[in-house]
């Protein structure tokens, strides 16, 4: 091959000649590209390693927080559950405009684990009311309850129940009768989540004609209608006298946070001849832990009788109350 030099101009540095002038040009570029050029690459352990030193630590997250953010995101698609659920913590709290369309995508895949789809539901739930603008969100969980995958309106179902979120009511109202009954239980909480007093009276007519698992879900997120409590009491005291013994036990289980055993010493007094022996017992301990000294020794028939109960549990539970009543 000839080479002709452009006269004036001084050859300089090493040419490795080929016969084909193509080849020539390619590896002249290829060695500057190698001097010049170097492609950074990080590891899947390398990216898991870093994410746990931004969980572990929330002032390292801060001081790195845009090349954080981005490496937290890249870890969310490796990392196994309880990584990828601190992940999804951390990023929902200091990153909620950032993270929202990935943890969406995560609760919408197929491929990916049913329990982390939960957790992307959660979070998306928790931070949906604190977007700037989440009508976007409701827009797209919205198409996803009214999919034909159950697992996916599942999901979004729970997704978009959230305080406020009055335009998810219709949908989840739906729901409410899907041919699912996990989805029709989630709908429950998803209502109740909304904190709209006029739902009450829809979850109390499912009450009495839902299937049975939707009536317990009701029973126990009825404590949430705060402005309704003397209706929500008046409602589980009720649920005492159903024949389904499961929902009379769910029932005196919920009025103990809302109410004052002295307020109702009668309705627990009629407890302590219920057939099931769970409600004999709570009723017990209720009595024991809460009555004032002179409700407890009104009881002392009713509680000297238990000592010949068949269940052992409301026998001991017999013994310790009279115990601490000096018997």
């Amino acid at each position: 091959m000839i080479i002709r030099l452009v006269p004036g101009v001084k050859a300089t540095g090493h040419l490795k000649f080929s016969r084909c002038p193509t080849v020539l040009c390619y590896e002249m570029t290829v060695q500057k590209m190698k001097k010049n050029r170097v492609i950074k690459f990080e590891s899947k352990e390398r990216i898991l390693q870093k994410a746990r030193s931004y969980v572990e630590s929330v002032e390292t997250f801060f001081d790195e927080s845009d090349r954080a953010i981005a490496l937290l995101l890249k870890a969310m698609k490796l990392a196994d559950r309880d990584l990828k659920r601190e992940i999804m913590l951390l990023l929902g709290s200091f990153a909620k405009e950032t993270v929202v369309w990935p943890l969406y995508d995560l609760m919408t895949d197929p491929s990916e684990n049913e329990e982390i789809r939960h957790d992307a539901a959660i979070q998306l739930s928790v931070i949906g009311p604190l977007l700037k603008n989440s009508q976007l969100l409701v827009d797209r969980l919205l198409q996803e309850i009214g999919c034909t995958d159950t697992q996916r309106r599942l999901h979004a179902t729970f997704a978009i129940g959230w305080e406020g979120n009055f335009l998810a009511a219709t949908s989840l109202i739906e729901r409410l009768f899907d041919s699912d009954s996990e989805v029709q239980q989630t709908a429950v909480n998803a209502l109740c989540n909304l904190r709209d007093d006029r739902i009450l009276d829809l979850l109390l007519d499912r009450l009495n004609h839902g299937p049975f698992e939707q009536k317990r879900i009701i029973l126990f997120n009825l404590w949430r209608f705060y402005s309704k409590r003397e209706k929500v009491t008046q409602v589980y005291i009720k649920c005492l006298d159903d024949e389904n013994a499961e929902l009379r036990f769910d029932a005196l289980v919920c009025l103990g946070p809302i109410t004052e055993v002295r307020n109702h010493v009668d309705m627990y007094r009629k407890c302590l001849k219920d057939k099931d022996g769970r409600i004999r017992e709570l009723a017990l301990k209720r009595l024991a832990e809460e009555a004032s000294d002179a409700v407890r020794e009104s009881c002392r028939a009713e509680i000297q009788a238990l000592l010949d109960d068949p269940d052992m549990k409301v026998k001991r539970a017999a013994v310790r109350f009279l115990s601490k009543n000096g018997e």
